[in-house]
């Protein structure tokens, strides 16, 4: 499986759509405000550039897209109103691979424009826009082009399946049951692809420019703790109940492997002192129930389950994932095995995701 061909959400904005099953990216990104706000308005102030540059990576497709971009230029165009600058030129690049509903995202780049206008109380911008394919794991603009990066719920995501020595059985993630040389496995692709990434974006950034990156992660340093593996876990148990009932192979689920790798913040300031072109503004990290509409009002009993909520969620991210290796022919039935699975432990216990956040500063 190549993850640069088959990672990406479910596109469009139907009812399996990654746009309407985004609301817990939406809730993280609202959640870390604070620190981009903060983050952003240093820069600006430090700097005081004519353009800014700003790129989003791994922006997928839908409402979130332009939701973290909206807040940035929100923050500077107050900022420079107070210290009575005139509003810079805007150029915002949106980042994902290639195979990212790119034409939905265009689509919406029209009114999008329009809305911002609207809400800025004086003129402001220009405001361009341009799409980047391709995996950030890789150079992707120009040596020094770009001011500020942004990236929430993407680092999680690695540029490949780890090569494994032994067979994860009945395992699709790291778990309790993995072989430590699985485990270890993890590790090191993460490491060397946030390594990666880090370099990449200090050839990119100028001198002072800043990076937040919210990654889905973990607390423990346990990397089989449950805070960072619990949701594969549970759709690891769909799968093999059907394999159970003949239908799905056993070889099928022991040679499917998620390439993602939740690491905790002691991890990721490690890697970013490691790699050494950035300094660590801040690092935390947070939580949110894996149902977002956990504090919402529904009129209708199916949006009350958070199983369904949460199931509809994790099949906007993974749905992709399964096709490509069991067939698209497994899918509902493995995602309403998923839901019934979900129901029940989230009625018994709690669930959280863990969001890493780091603000990162370029080195002189």
């Amino acid at each position: 499986m190549e993850v640069i061909d088959v990672l990406r959400m479910n596109g469009g904005i139907g009812d399996t759509s990654y746009a309407n099953n985004s609301l817990v990216q939406q809730k993280v990104i609202l959640m870390t405000r604070p620190i981009t706000e903060a983050a952003i308005t240093d820069l600006y102030c430090s700097l005081f550039p004519k353009s800014i540059s700003i790129a989003d990576l791994g922006c997928s497709s839908g409402p979130n897209t332009f939701l973290a971009v909206s807040e940035l230029i929100k923050t500077v165009e107050k900022k420079r109103k107070i210290l009575g600058q005139k509003s810079p030129e805007y150029h915002v690049y949106l980042n994902d691979l290639p195979s990212n509903d790119f034409n939905t995202i265009f689509k919406s780049v029209p009114r999008f424009q329009e809305n911002l206008k609207l809400q800025m109380e004086s003129e402001f911008g220009p405001c361009v826009f341009a799409g980047v394919p391709g995996s950030f794991y890789q150079r992707l603009f120009p040596a020094k082009s770009l001011h500020f990066v942004h990236s929430s719920y993407s680092l999680q995501w690695l540029s490949q399946v780890p090569e494994l020595e032994e067979v994860n059985k009945g395992n699709i993630y790291m778990a309790c049951s993995s072989p430590p040389s699985v485990i270890k496995a993890y590790i090191d692709q993460f490491e060397k692809d946030f390594s990666t990434f880090l370099s990449c974006r200090a050839e990119e950034l100028v001198t002072g420019g800043g990076m937040v990156l919210t990654i889905l992660g973990r607390k423990s340093e346990d990397p089989c703790s449950k805070d960072g593996c619990y949701i594969w876990d549970l759709l690891a148990l769909a799968l093999k109940q059907m394999i159970s009932e003949g239908l799905i192979e056993e070889k099928k689920l022991d040679s499917f492997n998620i390439p993602q790798y939740t690491p905790s913040p002691a991890e990721v300031r490690s890697l970013v002192e490691m790699e050494g072109s950035f300094t660590v503004d801040r690092l935390e990290a947070t939580e949110i129930h894996w149902n977002a509409h956990d504090s919402e009002y529904f009129e209708f009993d199916e949006f009350k389950d958070g199983g369904y909520n949460v199931a509809k969620c994790m099949r906007a991210v993974a749905e992709p994932l399964l096709v490509s290796h069991f067939g698209e022919g497994i899918i509902e039935e493995v995602f309403s095995r998923y839901k019934k699975i979900l129901s029940d432990r989230m009625s018994k216990e709690k669930t959280q995701f863990i969001n890493v956040i780091v603000s990162l500063a370029k080195r002189a």
